[in-house]
């Protein structure tokens, strides 16, 4: 008999929420070392038999409830202020204890491939490694997984940063937050949760993606390759039949078989289709208490730069009306520079998807943009530098919320404004730096490059540029009536305006013409 129910049971207890041993149980995103927001109340959450007592106890708080007919119950920590690492205990018929838990800043990490990028295939592994212990940094990395409905569960473990449990995370993350917790001290803990390859569309929630008409082609493409699936999956089936029959008949007589047929993907399962990603990587850690998110992603979305723009301000919103705790900061990655360089100016998605990383930025705010046009390749979609990514990340965050403005430059030059005086166009710029490091200069004193100039006939022609004080003034012997002005505004740009911290200046454009991506909604 008891052999019987053994598989009953095993299945029970893998149903989220289930709760037949009666025992309490947490989600994966709470576990030993890992790190609770400061500076506001905590939610913590899980499962128990319906009706069952539960008793949270941290620091000096005891926080008692009971779990509800579905057998979910939560409870809210005042707000935490940092100390010694401590035991969360959570007791109920069963007792729960999560040892070496620091009180700090949380931070959700994700996106695509270049957030993913582990420290092991960025540059220094074998430096950063021997250096990186850290009991102050901790880490947590979500395993991959998609589902078409939220999930309440995923797998994961929470690690205190050094060697070994560094090797593998994500490199922007770790520099991100090893920048934060030098300069502030405040414990600060790390979500890594991206997945290479995947679209903006994937991390948005269904609520998102339902909430805007232009994302329908979107839904629409992935319905209809859902709609086509049966149809696939039984002609595979037959031709596989159909294989197996001719491979033993080819094998018989001596002969090569023919190549095995592929089998059609599942796409109600692919890592693509939007909300896939939300449900499985990001509904499972809401509503931990965090203090914001970084984002590295938008190669994917490039061939669809001008939707990207409410897209990824859509993503934003679907976060923070998941997690009900404000409008935490949200901080993007700006897309390197990457592919063959041009000899004339012209059309570039990837321009376009870097404005619409800064619009979206700016539709959602509070948040930022790091500019890291300076540190791509031309031939690897994913650059060594990831260091830098870090701190030009954590530069945001330390202006913004760690009360460092004036003491460290958020950024390099941002476009501001422009005048059109005697044929030249003058712009002006934001983010010239601090203190004796403020202006601008072009890296190492070279000419300035990387602006191009137009009049209405909207033909773009490298213009000549100077600095004079805190502007740029732009001219072309070739456009006597210029309108427009572009800078860096190519896949792989040559530009070299800087502020004397070294930092680059961001690409912009002043004029709004239409881009190569518009119109383009669907996959």
């Amino acid at each position: 008999m008891l052999q019987r129910l053994t598989p009953l049971v095993l299945s029970i207890l893998l149903v989220p929420g289930a709760t037949a041993l009666a025992e309490v149980r947490m989600p994966a995103i709470f576990g030993s070392q890992m790190v609770l927001q400061r500076g506001m109340p905590v939610p913590v959450w899980g499962w128990a038999d319906a009706g069952e007592e539960v008793t949270v106890t941290f620091q000096d708080q005891k926080k008692t409830t009971k779990a509800d007919a579905d057998g979910k119950w939560s409870v809210k920590l005042d707000s935490l202020n940092p100390g010694l690492p401590i035991p969360l205990v959570v007791k109920g018929k069963n007792q729960l204890t999560f040892d070496d838990v620091l009180v700090g800043d949380v931070w959700v990490c994700s996106g695509q491939s270049n957030m993913e990028w582990s420290i092991n295939a960025a540059l220094d592994p074998d430096l950063e490694s021997l250096a990186s212990k850290n009991n102050k940094l901790r880490l947590f990395h979500l395993v991959k997984a998609t589902s078409t409905t939220p999930k309440t569960d995923c797998v994961g473990k929470w690690a205190v940063a050094g060697p070994g449990a560094v090797n593998n995370f994500s490199a922007v993350a770790y520099y991100f937050g090893r920048q934060l917790q030098q300069t502030t001290d405040i414990p600060i803990g790390l979500i890594n949760t991206s997945w290479g390859g995947t679209r903006a569309e994937a991390w948005t929630s269904a609520e998102g993606m339902a909430s805007r008409g232009e994302f329908k082609p979107i839904i629409d493409s992935w319905a209809a390759q859902e709609a086509d699936y049966p149809k696939r999956k039984a002609a595979y089936e037959e031709a596989m039949t159909k294989w197996k029959k001719e491979s033993a008949e080819a094998t018989a007589a001596g002969k090569k078989p023919a190549p095995q047929p592929n089998a059609p993907v599942d796409p109600s399962a692919t890592p693509h289709r939007q909300t896939n990603l939300y449900n499985a990587m990001i509904a499972p850690i809401v509503p931990y208490g965090i203090k914001g998110a970084i984002w590295y992603q938008g190669e994917s979305n490039a061939s669809r730069a001008e939707q990207y723009r409410t897209l990824m301000a859509t993503l934003i919103k679907s976060w923070r009306d998941a997690w009900k705790q404000g409008d935490f900061p949200f901080y993007q990655v700006q897309l390197a520079n990457f592919m063959a360089k041009k000899d004339a100016p012209g059309d570039s998605a990837w321009a376009e998807l870097r404005e619409a990383q800064v619009i979206a930025s700016e539709a959602a705010a509070p948040g930022g943009v790091a500019c890291i046009i300076d540190i791509g390749a031309a031939k690897d979609i994913h650059p060594k530098d990831k260091q830098n990514v870090g701190k030009r990340l954590a530069r945001l965050a330390l202006v913004d919320l760690y009360g460092l403005g004036g003491q460290v430059s958020r950024s390099g030059p941002t476009y501001k404004s422009m005048d059109i005086k005697d044929g030249k166009i003058v712009l002006h710029f934001d983010n010239l730096g601090e203190g004796g490091l403020r202006g601008l200069i072009s890296y190492y004193n070279e000419p300035l490059s990387g602006f191009a100039i137009a009049g209405d006939d909207k033909n773009f022609v490298w213009g000549d540029a100077k600095i004079e004080g805190d502007t740029v003034v732009v001219s072309s012997k070739n456009v006597p009536n210029p309108t427009a002005v572009r800078y860096n505004w190519a896949d792989n740009p040559s530009g070299n305006l800087f502020n004397k911290v070294y930092l680059p200046a961001y690409p912009f454009r002043t004029d709004n013409w239409d881009g190569v991506t518009k119109g383009k909604l669907a996959p």
